[in-house]
Order: structure tokens, then C-alpha cells, then sequence
């Protein structure tokens, strides 16, 4: 028997940091997963935990980086911590960390101007993430940045036809539908730079901006068209992929009540639903590595 590859840590550790700036406190509330590898063989071959950092050393040291060093951008903070983790301890020779975080809006009472600069409501936004790795022996590391739970709709402006039939089709041709998905995206930095969270609401926006943009023959074509306008408009990023569920909207029968439906009114499906994939590379994206592991 050989042992494979293999890795351990430390999963969704949840730091909130707050910053207080006199009277005005800002929030970072994330969620950091730790994964570490290299010449660790002999814990699981025979149990020798000599060369295994405790999980709990790991989410201690996640604390106590927060105190230490705060958290702006998150892509920083894993980076931060992956570096540490490789060459604070010989064995390990590979660190994955990933971030999510969670955004809040500030509450700003009315009636006083002291007030509402400590009070927050968790957002309805996406979640934010990222994904570092540093490798040792190669002094590499690679970052992914992305979000999840952007949830967007078009009420028209997409058709969708000319499919395969066969016996079991019972799907009609539209020339006119809502299009709703919850976006999944991650994006690939060619190297690191200072202006992630510029990089983030920009490659965001154009997402947004293509969706609203793009009349829709398919949410293929769309999430090529979102793909597209990103990296033409983000030069540091040369490679992004997305997962786009379609969020069927079917519309309802109303004849026999007596009513028709100019596509009005709508049964929103949860389950099962299509999933859209793929990926956009800038043609001289360098090769990934193991940015996406």
C-alpha cells in the first residue's frame, strides 16, 4: 500500500475583527479554512506526530494574526498566514488557506450624529472569498479571489431556442424569459499587487454590468459575455470561472381562472435546476499550477 497525497487543518475558523477608529468601528467578520502538507508521512503511516502542527495551533495563530496585523483586504490576510504556516515550521511545505467573508452595513440613526457609528445590519450581498496557496520549495504562491450568493435577474431581454428534441422533450421555445442565477465566480491574479479590494468591486461591477448588458440566447452565452468583460477589464486578472444555476422561472396558468398572463406572474423553481459552467483564460494566461486545487 502507498499513501497518497494528503493534507490537514484547520476548517472555518470565524474571526470578526473590529477596528476602532475613535468613535467609528469598522467590521471584518470571516470564515478561514487552513490546509497544510509536505513530510508528513509518519503520523499517518504509523502515527509519529512529531512533524504535525495542531489544528488548534492553526485557528490560535488566525486570532492571534487578526489582533496582531488586522484584516483589510482578505486576500492579504491569507497570504499572510500561508507564508507563515510554511516557513515558520520545516514540515510543511504547502499552505491552502481560504477566506470568506461576510459584509455588514453600517446603521445610521437619525437623530443624532454619534450615533450609528458602531451599530451594523449583516448585508444582503454576496460573500466574498479567496483561496491562497504558498509552496515552500518553489517560493510560489497564487491567488484566487471570487464571490458567491450573487443572486440577479432579468425580467426579459432572453430567449431561449434551437435545442435538441427528442422523445422525452416536453421544454417550448422561448423568445422571451426571465433569466435569474446565482453567480459563483472565482478569478485567477497573474501576481500579487496591492488593490484587491479595488480589483474585487471592479471585476464585480463588469459581472453585473455584462449580465445587464448581454440579450441573453442562453446563460452559456452570458456567462461568456460576464467571463469576457472582466478580464477586459481588469488587466491583473488572466483567468476567471464561474458556476451559474438557472433559477427557473415558469409562468403560471391563469385560464382557468378566467385570466391571461402577459408574462406577469411567475412560479419560481428552486429544484432541480440547470447548471451552467465554465471558464474565460486571457490567451497568455500563465499556467495555473495549483491555483484551483
Amino acid at each position: 500500500m502507498l499513501l497518497g497525497p494528503n493534507r490537514y487543518g484547520k476548517a472555518e475558523t470565524r474571526v470578526v475583527r473590529v477596528t476602532r477608529d475613535g468613535g467609528v468601528h469598522h467590521i471584518k467578520d470571516c470564515n478561514v479554512s487552513v490546509s497544510l502538507s509536505g513530510d508528513m508521512d509518519a503520523a499517518h503511516l504509523n502515527g509519529d506526530n512529531a512533524a504535525v502542527l495542531p489544528t488548534d495551533s492553526q485557528k490560535n495563530t488566525i486570532f492571534a494574526f487578526a489582533r496582531k496585523y488586522g484584516i483589510t483586504e482578505i486576500e492579504e490576510f491569507a497570504l499572510l498566514l500561508a507564508r507563515h504556516f510554511v516557513d515558520s515550521q520545516p514540515t510543511v511545505h504547502h499552505a491552502r488557506v481560504e477566506v470568506e467573508e461576510y459584509f455588514w452595513d453600517r446603521i445610521r440613526a437619525e437623530e443624532a450624529t454619534d450615533q450609528g457609528q458602531h451599530s451594523f445590519v449583516r448585508s444582503g450581498r454576496e460573500i466574498r472569498t479567496c483561496v491562497v496557496h504558498h509552496d515552500g520549495p518553489s517560493r510560489q504562491a497564487t491567488i484566487v479571489s471570487g464571490l458567491k450568493g450573487l443572486t440577479v435577474l432579468n425580467s426579459t431581454g432572453s430567449e431561449f431556442h434551437g435545442f435538441i428534441e427528442d422523445e422525452y422533450t416536453t421544454l417550448q421555445p422561448t423568445h422571451d424569459r426571465v433569466l435569474a442565477t446565482e453567480v459563483s465566480a472565482a478569478w485567477r491574479h497573474r501576481a500579487e499587487h496591492d488593490a484587491f479590494g479595488t480589483s474585487y468591486e471592479r471585476a464585480r461591477r463588469a459581472m453585473l454590468d455584462a449580465f445587464a448588458g448581454t440579450h441573453s440566447l442562453s446563460l452559456q452565452q452570458t456567462l461568456y459575455a460576464m467571463g469576457c468583460r472582466v478580464l477586459n477589464a481588469r488587466e491583473e486578472i488572466c483567468e476567471i470561472r464561474l458556476a451559474m444555476p438557472n433559477k427557473h422561472h415558469f409562468t403560471v396558468d391563469l385560464e382557468p381562472f378566467g385570466l391571461d398572463n402577459p408574462q406577469e406572474v411567475f412560479f419560481a423553481a428552486d429544484r432541480p435546476y440547470g447548471l451552467i459552467e465554465g471558464a474565460v483564460l486571457a490567451d497568455d494566461a500563465p499556467d495555473a499550477g495549483f491555483a484551483w486545487e
